[in-house]
């Protein structure tokens, strides 16, 4: 379908800009905590004077890699350096991983009740944990599952990297518990590629206890809108390497994916059709990834709502529907 050049530059520059947006303000978020760090040896083994205080964002900057009981351990995807936060976000240790979990032994005791299951939160690119939320409070409610949001700088390395945290933030998770997981966009592809990666390390014991995994809009095709805005010279530097590989990158990167052999369920955004569309994504699609774009083979249910991409987890039918795929494997 033939587009007006203009519309389409505009769209293009809006959505650039949206994103420099986004990350000026984690920048600026970031740049307190980024000072002390330089003042500071981080890869000291011990623990580095802190000040137990709420944390100052930079959620663009910081990766899980150990949860306890809501508790965290994360990376500075720029200075190496470590944190200890606990569920309110207040920071409790830094410096290296051993001081952290060192001062989180000290805190918070294993506990020898684990739930039956643990549902994985996992936002999408250019997001944060604060995302899921609509979520995580809609599983509340119900037994007899727990559940873990992880939380990764999307924008700062690759989708290997990021599955590969994934994995030890798993491994500190109870070794008896079922998981499921819970994606919205790019988070999917960091889901198949964790998968992937089991897979070809033979590690049967974890793909067994998967159980569900739920995607949110996601580019599984590769999105036509990372390839379009790639020849805009800001995007890799906007979105990083993970940006790059769900576009032009995608043909190569897409073989360390796996489809789950677990049941899974797609919610997919599609928009009336007399709502503006982007022309970077075409008619059918949530704005950004388009409805083609979101399916996979082999998927128990698939679910259409009229939402934008970025909305579909404040979705009161979308909630419903990830609770009852959880409990029946199928959305409604």
């Amino acid at each position: 379908m033939w587009f007006p050049r203009a519309p389409i530059c505009a769209i293009r520059w809006i959505c650039v800009c949206l994103c420099l947006i986004s990350l000026a303000a984690s920048h600026r978020a970031f740049s307190q905590e980024k000072k002390l760090a330089e003042k500071q040896d981080s890869e000291d083994h011990k623990s580095l004077p802190n000040i137990k205080a709420p944390t100052l964002g930079g959620k663009q900057f910081w990766t899980d890699h150990h949860w306890r009981q809501g508790w965290k351990i994360q990376r500075n995807a720029l200075t190496g350096h470590w944190r200890l936060i606990d569920r309110r976000k207040v920071r409790h240790a830094w410096g290296s991983r051993q001081a952290c979990q060192q001062q989180l032994d000290q805190l918070v005791a294993t506990t020898d009740r684990s739930p039956a299951r643990i549902v994985i939160l996992i936002h999408g690119l250019l997001r944060s944990s604060d995302s899921m939320k609509p979520i995580e409070k809609a599983l509340e409610p119900f037994e007899p599952w727990s559940v873990a949001s992880f939380e990764y700088a999307s924008t700062r390395a690759p989708v290997a990297a990021h599955a590969r945290a994934l994995d030890e933030f798993v491994q500190s998770l109870p070794t008896d518990c079922q998981l499921s997981f819970v994606g919205h966009s790019l988070g999917n592809i960091v889901v198949r590629h964790l998968l992937g990666d089991w897979d070809r390390q033979q590690r049967t014991r974890d793909l067994k206890r998967t159980t569900e995994v739920i995607m949110l809009g996601p580019p599984n095709q590769g999105a036509a809108i990372a390839r379009q805005l790639s020849k805009v010279g800001l995007f890799e530097w906007v979105t990083g390497k993970s940006g790059m590989e769900l576009g032009p990158e995608w043909d190569e990167f897409q073989a360390h994916l796996a489809t789950p052999t677990c049941p899974f369920g797609i919610v997919a955004g599609r928009l009336d059709e007399r709502a503006p569309q982007n022309p970077l994504v075409g008619d059918e699609g949530d704005f950004v990834v388009g409805l083609e774009e979101t399916k996979l083979d082999g998927a128990a249910d698939f679910l259409e709502v009229p939402r934008l991409h970025s909305f579909l987890m404040d979705d009161p039918v979308v909630q419903q529907a990830v609770v009852h795929f959880l409990q029946h494997h199928r959305f409604r």
